[in-house]
């Protein structure tokens, strides 16, 4: 099937927009791999040290001829998600001196639960922890022994780090490794109904707990499609997974197959051997619109059109708001998940899953079939399904056919013609929208603003019953200049409420929603942000603000209302306290949310 002309006309956008930054990258990437074997440079005491650690590993090590696999892993057990990885290494270092190699750990690497910090003053450190995952994993890998580096990581801000550190070490391969989702607990449906009612009184704390537990139950990823597991399914279409591994449960003898092979896979695309696939090559233009198409068929979490811009910056590519909209427009929306739907992932990957959709994009000309992947050349690979038969791991033909159409539709029959995300623009700047999970009624909304400066005034005014009509709840000095750019996902049981009330209601912020963002209008990620002069911080109460996710408009009605002075609020209580005040140089060297709010790129 030919390229689709609007995937086509945006990558060659991509590519002549980023033809400097990424000739500059591609430079440096291949000096680095002309150097050779990075062990033959150390010195004899360099090595010494390297291995002093491994004193099974220190001959093959000193000889240099086989490849070492630089482990930097993730692990902690606060994330379900990540507690798993606290076997692989070991897993791994057996399975890579089998073959004759070695592994080691390099370096760990934060990684924070925005489940545990949301509505919590350690969230204002979440997003540049995705900046301390790169720095972290750089220093990992600064020792310069290793031939290739397998990555350990699941959640929101961690593999957009890890992303941006592998492709700062683009001259070595990078495979990813996950760990899976969790099996199926309470619906999310259930948990979200229970926190509505926690919200408006009707039950108790015990009551929440009770549901929120039996929700997260156990090792593995949340099991609704939130930035986690958008993250893997970004993995997968960008070729930095083996094909099927993202959602794959853990603990189960295929995790632990796809994980064997993932060691293998690395070891057979270093410099040492025949198919060298370094990750600067793989993470090219035509892969990173391969995961903006991911993002739209699935309708994936908002925060990846902040991670993306950032993780492309790293390898030398630009990306524009433009690009994920028009993407978005000739994308079809194939998934309906949590919070989009009511299935979980471990329904989707039973209905067929991220085979099925690959599948099906390559088949309609939505994605790029000529990119470098790890597993080979093109996406075709990744429409099959991994099997364990007579304990082997073996490659078979992936599902053709949806085996449940209210989770996962075709190309040709979808749940909507357009993907998941809309850009917003007007006089009030720009940002964007989820609009999969909202539904088409509410996609336009008109209304006088309350401004506040904090989700807690929020809630303290609905408690207080202030909220009586249509109302356009503005929270503003969210921005990374301002407090970091928190998600403000706690706002979403409250203003769902309002909205089941009848009432008319969306939210605007240069903040942040989570990837579990629901069923209400939120534009976000507003630029120019608040902190630094932008609109916003001009607005008051009792202006009209229209907020149109048709024609792609945020935009204040009141006459004159950009012409007031901008407030300049006390933010000196977001500058210290749970580790803030380690963070102020993160503030103020942020970049804008348009193009990743980023310091190290």
């Amino acid at each position: 099937m030919p390229l689709n002309p609007a995937i086509a006309a945006v990558t060659d956008r991509i590519v002549a927009r980023s033809a400097e930054t990424r000739g500059r990258y591609l430079d440096r990437m291949n000096r680095a791999a002309e150097a050779g074997p990075v062990r033959a440079h150390l010195t004899c005491g360099n090595q010494a040290h390297a291995y002093a650690g491994v004193p099974q590993d220190q001959e093959a090590l000193s000889k240099g001829t086989a490849a070492n696999l630089g482990i930097v892993t993730a692990y902690n057990d606060m994330l379900s998600a990540h507690q798993p990885f606290e076997t692989y290494p070991t897993l791994i270092r057996d399975t890579a001196r089998a073959r004759g190699a070695t592994a080691q750990v390099a370096g760990g690497v934060p990684a924070m639960c925005d489940g545990v910090t949301q509505g919590q003053p350690g969230m204002e450190l979440s997003l540049f922890s995705r900046d301390v995952i790169a720095m972290a994993a750089g220093v990992a890998l600064s020792h310069n022994c290793f031939d290739a580096a397998l990555y350990l990581g699941v959640c929101d801000k961690i593999v957009p780090g890890l992303v941006i550190a592998a492709a700062t070490f683009g001259h070595i391969p990078a495979v990813f490794l996950p760990a899976g989702p969790m099996p199926s607990g309470l619906p999310n449906d259930e948990k979200a109904k229970v926190r509505q009612q926690f919200a408006t009184g009707e039950i108790g704390r015990d009551k929440l707990m009770e549901a929120e537990m039996a929700s997260y139950h156990s090792p593995g990823t949340c099991t609704f499609y939130g930035t986690a597991n958008s993250n893997q399914m970004l993995m997968e279409f960008m070729g930095l997974h083996l094909p099927g591994a993202s959602f794959v449960n853990p603990g189960t003898p295929l995790r632990d197959a796809l994980t064997v092979a993932g060691v293998e896979r690395a070891m057979e695309i270093t410099a040492l051997g025949n198919d060298y696939r370094p990750a600067g090559k793989v993470l090219d233009e035509k892969a990173f619109v391969n995961g903006i198409v991911g993002l739209m068929a699935t309708g994936g979490s908002t925060n990846l059109v902040l991670h993306m811009p950032a993780m492309a910056r790293a390898a030398g590519v630009l990306l524009e708001l433009e690009d994920f909209d028009d993407i978005s427009a000739a994308t079809p929306l194939m998934a309906k998940v949590y919070p989009n739907g009511l299935a979980d992932v471990n329904h989707f990957h039973a209905a067929g899953g991220l085979g099925y959709l690959i599948g099906e994009l390559l088949s309609e000309g939505l994605l790029h079939d000529d990119t470098l992947t790890i597993q080979g050349n093109g996406l075709t690979a990744y429409a099959r399904e991994p099997k364990l038969v007579d304990g082997r791991l073996v490659y078979g033909e992936g599902a053709r056919k949806s085996e449940n159409d209210r989770i996962v539709r075709p190309a040709s029959d979808p749940f909507q013609a357009t993907g998941g995300l809309k850009r917003l623009s007007g006089n009030l700047g720009s940002g964007i929208m989820k609009v999969s999970a909202v539904a088409p009624e509410r996609h336009v909304i008109e209304a006088p603003a309350r401004v506040f400066e904090d989700q807690e005034a929020v809630k303290a005014a609905f408690k207080a019953g202030e909220f009586t009509s249509d109302t356009v709840v503005i929270v503003r000095f969210q921005g990374p200049k301002a407090n970091g750019m928190p998600e403000l996902h706690s706002l979403t049981p409250t203003l769902s409420v309002l909205q089941d009330r009848g009432l008319k209601v969306a939210l605007l912020t240069d903040g942040r929603m989570s990837g579990a963002s629901g069923k209400v209008p939120a534009a976000i990620h507003v630029a120019p942000e608040a902190a630094e002069g932008g609109p916003l911080s001009r607005l008051r109460d009792g202006d009209l603000i229209r907020v149109d996710a048709v024609a792609g408009v945020i935009e204040v009605l009141t006459e004159g209302a950009l012409d007031r002075a901008p407030v300049t609020p006390d933010l000196s209580a977001n500058s210290h306290g749970i580790g803030r005040e380690l963070f102020e140089i993160f503030r103020q060297n942020a970049g804008p949310a348009t193009s990743g709010a980023a310091n190290v790129v």
